[in-house]
């Protein structure tokens, strides 16, 4: 019987098999590239196939850790090898497994040099992604919260481009610097409850004075993951010179990673700071939401423009989140999971033309439609769900993000929707650009149409994001004992709430 089995270690640490292939294979370089694109693949696709083990054997109905693993790591000591999952973790692993594929073969034909190397900090990354959602305790998150940073600082620093050692350091130490402060709180933690178990600090009361630095320590790692302006500036640099493969799994998982941060630890173990600082999140996260959009209106290329669009969708996860509503919590999970899709097609998007004339500046293009008709449909169907058009994903997200805002602060929700519009503006002024008008540049009507590979990535892309749009109890209903059990470490009043069921 699978239930028996160490699903959640099998699957966070089967990618490694694929790196012990990679490093046994010989011969001439083509070949090993050759061979290391299989490998890569076949070993993250199986991953993505034994994960929906996890969707498909989760139990909707009953609240708390499901899949659950834990052994002594260091006797004695509190510390332990825990891992589990929940309506809130279970998502963000199979979105890790789901994209890693589509991420590889995206560099198909993009990366020619050290290829084999390029595949293992991939698989790598894949190992720390899922092991991060997975983990149960505290000092295993951070080691592998941590351990993100390396693949990612090699894939940009390596595979970048022009500029690409400057953004690999710059992401580097923006994240560590965050991240030690959160060391610091973790030590702290650990001295007043004597374990690192995340569910029992979870129901440990920390006193509300500590809270509030706790909180602080932790606010410093989650906002420059999510990134919250403003500390924000080096999203679009690393976004600008990484590969497009890179591009696409730093957008759809890793900035997640602050977002899942504060909800699997801000909320629940610090509620009283996270109500008291509530309206300082609001705050930034309005700026974000109404700034980078009108910095992204701003910008000439479409990698900056996208990765500014990040920015300001994240901005209203950071929102739903503190909303401390079941509604602004789920939208926020919600938005969390289109944006990975949705964002991971649009760097896509711009790979595709970028592999074509190797270049990223929205000038240089007008009247794709007319070389690429399928790659236009593609790219408006995304660009549509990143503006939140109903009947895509985007629109559940934000649209619940906007409720439970609404509840929290009228202000904060106007505000908010005013990011929608701005959203919508840049999004369809790229899209003229780049794809209508009047096709100047003989190059651009020589463009060849979209291959086999490339319609494999945005199909099931596409699919997943329509389906979530029309039928979002897909993800409701799994997220939603996890979103109540937080909420009733926040107010036991909330927890009988079923708007969302």
């Amino acid at each position: 019987m699978i239930s028996s089995w160490p699903l959640l270690s099998v699957i966070t640490f089967l990618p490694l098999t694929g790196v012990l292939f990679l490093m046994l294979i010989r011969g001439n370089t083509e070949s090993v590239a050759a061979n290391a694109r299989l490998v890569a693949l076949w070993v993250s696709g199986f991953t993505f196939l034994l994960s929906l083990s996890l969707y498909f054997g989760f139990d909707a109905e009953m609240s708390g850790y499901q899949f659950e693993e834990r052994a002594d790591w260091i006797s004695g000591s509190g510390i332990s090898y825990h891992l589990g999952v929940d309506g809130i973790s279970m998502p963000f692993i199979l979105l890790s497994t789901f994209l890693t594929p589509l991420s590889i073969l995206a560099s198909w034909k993009s990366i020619t040099h050290r290829v084999r190397d390029y595949m293992i900090a991939f698989l790598v990354l894949e190992v720390m992604m899922v092991g991060m959602f997975a983990s149960l305790d505290m000092l295993m998150f951070y080691l592998f919260f941590e351990g993100v940073l390396i693949p990612m600082f090699i894939i940009i620093g390596v595979w970048g481009g022009a500029e690409r050692v400057y953004a690999a350091f710059k992401f580097f130490l923006y994240t560590l610097l965050g991240s030690v402060l959160m060391l610091v709180c973790m030590l702290v933690m650990y001295h007043l409850a004597g374990t690192t178990d995340i569910p029992a600090l979870a129901e440990f009361a920390f006193s509300p004075e500590l809270q509030f630095w706790l909180f602080l320590g932790f606010f410093a790692s989650f906002a420059v993951k999510v990134p919250m302006w403003p500390v924000h500036t080096w999203l679009p640099d690393a976004h600008v010179q990484a590969p497009t493969a890179g591009s696409m799994i730093l957008a759809g998982v890793l900035l997640k990673m602050g977002g899942y941060g504060f909800i699997r630890f801000s909320l629940p173990m610090f509620p009283d700071a996270s109500e008291y600082f509530a309206p300082f999140i609001f705050v930034l996260s309005i700026v974000a939401v109404i700034y980078t959009s009108l910095v992204a209106l701003a910008q000439s290329d479409m990698k900056k423009l996208i990765a500014y669009s990040s920015v300001a969708h994240m901005g209203f996860v950071t929102i739903g989140i503190f909303t401390l509503t079941e509604q602004g919590i789920a939208g926020a999970m919600f938005q969390m999971i289109s944006h990975g899709l949705v964002s991971a097609a649009l760097f896509f998007c711009v790979g595709v033309v970028y592999d074509r004339l190797h270049t990223r500046e929205i000038s240089a293009y007008g009247g794709v439609v007319d070389a690429m008709p399928r790659y236009a449909a593609f790219f408006m169907f995304m660009m549509l769900a990143s503006v939140g058009l109903p009947g895509t994903s985007g629109f559940v997200g934000e649209m619940l993000v906007l409720v439970g805002a609404w509840e929290a602060s009228h202000w904060v929700a106007i505000f908010a929707a005013t990011g929608l519009i701005l959203g919508a503006c840049y999004m369809l002024w790229l899209y003229r650009r780049v794809v209508f008008g009047q096709a100047e540049k003989p190059e651009v009507l020589e463009m060849a149409g979209l291959d086999r590979r490339e319609v494999m990535i945005f199909v099931p892309l596409t699919i997943l994001v329509l389906w979530f749009g029309v039928y979002p109890s897909t993800l409701l209903d799994v997220m939603a004992y996890s979103v109540s059990d937080i909420l009733a470490q926040l107010a036991p009043e909330l927890s009988v709430q079923t708007v969302m069921r």
